[in-house]
């Protein structure tokens, strides 16, 4: 059942796979990829990691955001809906680091307490 609480996770670096493969950023797609196997891994810092790493994909979100905002007013192009979406998939990657304050996650990974 913990994959399931898993699941905006996987999705999470799902996104930002796609994200750098359209940035044509192979590597950065694939290690996208790989880092959802570390999950496998039953060690205290596994939560911390990929709270880290969550939060550094939710800070490209908002600076892509910033970017293709920035180039669609210069063009004179609608930006309003590529900024709603964008900022909720940021959004949505940065609230995925919540799932490891669940209890029965805490305990897979060994953590006694929130901090």
């Amino acid at each position: 059942m913990n994959v399931v609480r898993l699941i905006p996770v996987i999705f999470s670096f799902l996104l930002l796979a796609a994200h750098y493969s359209r940035a044509q950023w192979d590597w950065a797609a694939v290690l996208c990829l790989v880092i959802p196997f570390v999950l496998f891994v039953k060690k205290r810092w596994v939560p911390r990691l990929m709270q880290v790493l969550l939060v550094l994909g939710a800070l490209e979100w908002i600076g892509t955001t910033h970017r293709l905002v920035l180039i669609r007013q210069a063009e004179g192009m609608p930006w309003t809906r590529l900024a709603i979406i964008l900022i909720s998939v940021a959004l949505f990657t940065g609230l995925s680091t919540l799932v490891f304050r669940n209890k029965a996650l805490r305990a897979r990974y060994g953590i006694t307490k929130i901090s």
